[in-house]
């Protein structure tokens, strides 16, 4: 996105010599892989600023999804979201699990709990919803679903890094959940990812699965793959995790900003999870708005006049997953009104940490100027 004067995002870093600082380390160590010094301590570290007691580092988040699936043994069917980024679908898919699609919730965008009985049948053994734009599912009446049929609940927590419901991780709901640590989110490791979950007896079966089956020199009790965080994706999210807060407080100045901006511009509506949710801390990862008809212009109108003014805005979740090229066969026909009408209106404006006041403004002048024009 270097083209465009601003993007939709920029990854979080932290001052070069902090993170020159954990360079050494790996450098005196001579560990670069295989669970080294700063891997360890960025596991326990994620875990007391987390609130967490299991958490095991992975490599990426896609990869974390299908160490969960694999370790849980999933098979069969499991419902899911189509209002996701198509890792959620493709880390199903490449298990050989069929995905049920179950409609979203207009007011949220996670899944409309409402719907997914209807949709459980013999073959479904879990469900997978997704904490979009770190925006909570209804985690309560989900577990109470999953118990109800005896089935499992893998969250994609992928936007909910710090993200605490009733004083409790978001991340530490269901059996099990994946937290993303790409460039792109609000805490990374360059890239990276993890597992949270309530069972402590996981840790040996995710550790052995990201390390091709491995657990001793002459142990290889599962077919595995490797899924490992070295000491360089480490060292940054160490770094990253030192200034993690003052991080978030920007994004939130930032979010409050637009919010007063955009507040009386007729059309463009958006989410305030803090005031929807009771006993909710957000993290401020996304900016999503909706344009609706009032508007006077539609989205893609919108975004189109967005880059050719130099910025990058995204249309996330756009198309939703059972409109992609590599699953529309599959899934055409399936009923999802919502999604689908949600994924027409979305757009997620710039929303980074440095990023200028006047950027912000600009941002809204021209959302402001484009409906008058």
């Amino acid at each position: 996105m270097a083209n465009y004067r601003i993007p939709v995002t920029k990854p979080l870093l932290p001052l070069k010599s902090e993170f020159e600082k954990y360079l050494d380390k790996i450098y005196e160590s001579g560990y670069i892989a295989n669970n080294g010094p700063l891997h360890n301590e960025l596991r326990e570290r994620l875990k007391e600023y987390l609130g967490v007691r299991n958490l095991t580092l992975m490599v990426n988040g896609h990869s974390a999804l299908d160490i969960a699936l694999k370790a849980l043994n999933i098979k069969g069917e499991v419902i899911t979201t189509p209002f996701t980024f198509v890792s959620t679908t493709h880390a199903l898919t490449l298990n050989g699990i069929k995905p049920v699609f179950c409609d979203i919730k207009s007011t949220d965008f996670t899944i409309d709990e409402d719907k997914i009985e209807e949709l459980i049948t013999p073959n479904t053994t879990a469900i997978m919803p997704v904490h979009v734009y770190g925006y909570r599912c209804n985690v309560e009446k989900i577990e109470e679903i999953a118990k109800r049929h005896n089935l499992k609940v893998i969250y994609d927590a992928a936007h909910a890094f710090g993200v605490k419901y009733k004083g409790k991780a978001l991340a530490d709901f269901g059996d099990v959940s994946m937290i993303s640590f790409h460039a792109t989110k609000v805490f990374n490791t360059i890239e990276g990812g993890a597992l949270v979950y309530q069972d402590e007896k996981l840790t040996r079966v995710f550790d052995a699965y990201k390390n091709f089956g491995i657990e001793g020199p002459e142990i290889t009790e599962y077919v595995g793959g490797n899924a490992k965080m070295n000491e360089f994706q480490a060292a940054m999210g160490l770094a990253n995790l030192s200034i993690i807060k003052k991080a978030i407080e920007e994004r939130k100045w930032l979010t409050d900003l637009y919010r007063q901006r955009l507040s009386g511009v007729e059309g463009i509506g958006f989410f305030e999870p803090e005031k929807v949710y009771d006993d909710y801390e957000y993290n401020y990862s996304y900016f999503p708005i909706l344009v609706d008809e009032k508007y006077g212009k539609t989205r893609d109108e919108l975004y189109d006049y967005l880059l050719e003014n130099g910025i990058y805005a995204r249309k996330y979740f756009y198309p939703i997953v059972t409109e992609l090229g590599c699953y529309k066969k599959e899934f055409e026909g399936v009923a999802l009104s919502v999604a689908k009408e949600v994924s027409k209106k979305v757009l997620c404006l710039p929303l980074f940490n440095g990023m200028a006041m006047d950027e912000l403004n600009e941002v809204c002048d021209l959302l402001e100027n484009f409906k008058n024009e």
